[in-house]
């Protein structure tokens, strides 16, 4: 995602949601939105094997209820 697309995008979502954003403001999130884009693109370019996923979800133990 380049500078020009970031920023377009931001303004085309800002106007579809009603915020008022000025261009200083859309620059800004622009900048915010083109870094996310760089980390999300590292992470989906390393690869996972089944063993690198995490465990499956931890249930614990039930425990005694005061009766």
């Amino acid at each position: 995602m380049n500078e020009q697309d970031a920023r377009s995008y931001v303004a085309a979502a800002s106007r579809l949601l009603d915020l008022p954003l000025t261009g200083d403001h859309t620059a800004r999130v622009a900048v915010h939105l083109q870094r996310t884009a760089d980390i999300a693109a590292a992470l989906e370019s390393f690869s996972l094997a089944p063993h690198d996923e995490p465990a499956e979800l931890f249930n614990p133990a039930p425990f005694d209820q005061p009766r």
